[in-house]
């Protein structure tokens, strides 16, 4: 809530001064207050609180320096309406009706400082409505139904320091809204059923330091949405059960020392878009599903005090978590699921001054020690850790032992391997092989493998290391032999176990081959001893070939066979015979004869088959 602001309490002093000033100059007035009020000279202050007033009760004394109006049925501020108030400090009107104001209605209000318009029923704030407000420096229109800020709708404001618009039903924030409001340094600003950050609109805001931004109605968080806010110093972000990712640049341009995303659906930590925040002092991440923190992703943030997990669902946070963050001192990861917190997660104990890990369902081994021999100089906020997995401590606070008595009590047993048997494996080429590694300890040990080249496997590609601690090989090729190691090992120490892989390649072919001269089937054959290639020729393989292309030929030859036999039986009556008729050669008389003008023809049958 504002109330507790810097900003806000430099303003009620402010105001408060003013007040205790005037009230000297009028102690010996007296005024004349409405039946429906009560006026208290002394503090310079009319109260018409609950006088169920349906409008501003007339002849209040225009000395006043504070009115409250609150719980009362005023519906419309009229125009001009508080212009004789000319010393007035500070206007409540919070808890009326008022769905509506003048142009102007403020006119007259120049030495006003603070206006409280909360709990009302506006929809919307015209254009002017706030003029003649010179010096207003705090603006209260928060739990209304306003459905949008229209351009210039704050351009009389120019002393605004800080305005709270919460709990309001926004839908459109026009690009020039917050235009004229060159002195604000706070904003509360609830966004619910926006589809987006209002960037060009904080363009407008030059100055501005903190910027609480609740019910934002997105699921990701864009690039570049606060790029014009080089000045704002702490962003809060919260109440927004849909966003579930910040783009990688989304906090880009920002040089924020306190950054607060609570009430949200992260389910990692934004380590991307929080590497642009080299100046980030506090990182408030509470009441997200996040569940792990990975070792050296925070190295960026050289110079983060704090760091708050609270309410989120944190099962583990790996070694090297806060490696290379030399000022950090405050880490509070209360009413998560951690079974541990080991000493290695951080990069100096000396520096960690403030721990929250009550509520925490710890297993108190030999990994919580450090936390004992430290406790007389950290502050555990009043909650220290207990144990719920430990028989002799459940539900104990066992850093209320001594140092002698935990250290018989927070004990680990050293993780081994159950089967120490040589494992050797030889294999055909393109079978799957699959070793198993069992291991035992307190705690529980983890076990990873080894390739030949002794670098780590991970979970997935064709070599895997599965979860439950089996190495799998599959299709398993001759380059695949070698040693694989596997290691086991917990807070107490590790332990080791080479298995032994050998692949066979597959055999050559132990055919007879026929081979000819320049040319070869097998045109894969390898060469002979010599270098010579040779280009066997299998025999099997021939009477193959020639039985497929005769059996092919065959097919084809019958087809068209059938094919002219169905035609010609669509043309008719087959004939059986056949006349031809053909003219003879001409015979000559003699060497000077001509041949005859006159020919003859001839014919003959034939018997079709």
């Amino acid at each position: 809530m504002c109330m507790g602001t810097p900003i806000h309490q430099r303003l009620r002093w402010g105001t408060l001064y003013l007040m205790a000033a005037g009230a000297m100059f009028t102690s010996g007035m007296r005024w004349e207050c409405p039946t429906s009020c009560c006026c208290i000279v002394e503090r310079l202050e009319v109260n018409c609180s609950a006088a169920q007033v349906p409008t501003v009760p007339e002849g209040l004394p225009q000395e006043a320096k504070l009115l409250n109006l609150t719980h009362n049925s005023i519906k419309t501020l009229l125009r001009h309406q508080f212009h004789m108030f000319t010393q007035l400090l500070e206007l409540d009107l919070s808890d009326n009706l008022v769905g509506a104001i003048d142009v102007e209605a403020f006119v007259g209000l120049r030495s006003l400082m603070t206006l409280r318009l909360s709990r009302n029923h506006l929809k919307i704030v015209p254009v002017g409505a706030f003029a003649g407000l010179t010096n207003l420096q705090f603006l209260d229109i928060s739990r209304n139904e306003i459905l949008v800020f229209l351009d210039f709708t704050f351009r009389d404001l120019a002393k605004l320091q800080f305005m709270n618009v919460t709990d309001n039903e926004l839908v459109f924030i026009a690009h020039q809204a917050f235009s004229g409001l060159n002195s604000l340094q706070e904003l509360h600003l609830d966004a619910g059923n926006l589809t987006a950050v209002p960037t060009e609109a904080f363009a407008q805001l030059n100055v501005l330091r903190s910027l609480h931004l609740l019910r934002i109605g997105i699921t990701t968080l864009h690039n570049y949405a606060f790029c014009h806010l080089s000045q704002l110093k702490d962003l809060v972000i919260s109440k927004c059960p849909r966003l579930e990712m910040l783009s990688a640049n989304s906090l880009f341009g920002l040089n924020l020392t306190s950054l607060t995303i609570q009430f949200c659906n992260l389910t990692a930590v934004p380590y991307v878009p929080l590497r642009h925040l080299v100046y980030l002092v506090f990182l408030d991440l509470s009441y997200n599903p996040i569940t792990y923190i990975h070792g050296n992703l925070l190295g960026d943030l050289l110079r983060l005090h704090e760091l708050r997990l609270i309410g989120c669902s944190l099962k583990h946070i790996e070694f090297g978590a806060f490696s290379g963050l030399v000022h950090f001192k405050s880490l509070n990861v209360s009413t998560n699921l951690l079974t541990t917190l080991e000493a290695g997660v951080f990069h100096s104990l000396d520096s960690l001054n403030i721990l929250g890990l009550d509520n925490n369902p710890l297993t108190c081994d030999c990994r919580l020690l450090w936390m004992a021999k430290k406790q007389h100089f950290m502050d555990f906020g009043g909650n220290p850790p207990t144990c719920t997995t430990s028989v002799q401590l459940q539900s104990w606070t066992f850093l209320d032992l001594s140092e002698l008595e935990l250290q018989s009590l927070l004990t680990c047993r050293r993780s081994r391997i159950t089967n120490r048997k040589p494992q050797q494996m030889r294999v055909d080429q393109g079978h799957t092989v699959v070793f198993y590694c069992n291991a035992e300890g307190e705690p529980l040990p983890s076990v990873t493998w080894l390739n030949p080249q002794l670098k780590p496997l991970s979970p997935i590609g064709r070599i895997r290391a599965l979860s439950n601690g089996t190495l799998e090989v599959r299709f398993a090729q001759p380059q695949d032999s070698g040693i694989y190691l596997c290691m086991a090992s917990n807070a107490a120490g590790n332990d080791s176990l080479p298995f032994s892989l050998h692949v066979k390649a597959f055999p050559p072919s132990s055919k007879i081959p026929f081979r000819l001269k320049g040319w070869s089937l097998i045109p894969s054959a390898p060469p002979d001893i010599t270098g010579n290639h040779k280009h066997p020729f299998d025999i099997k393989t021939l009477l193959i070939a020639a039985t497929i292309g005769f059996l092919s030929f065959f097919s084809s030859v019958s087809i068209c066979f059938l094919f002219m036999l169905f035609w010609s039986k669509s043309r008719g009556q087959i004939k059986h015979t056949a006349t031809i008729a053909y003219v003879p050669r001409s015979a000559v008389t003699n060497s000077n004869a001509v041949m005859s003008n006159r020919q003859e023809t001839s014919r003959f049958t034939m018997k079709l088959m």
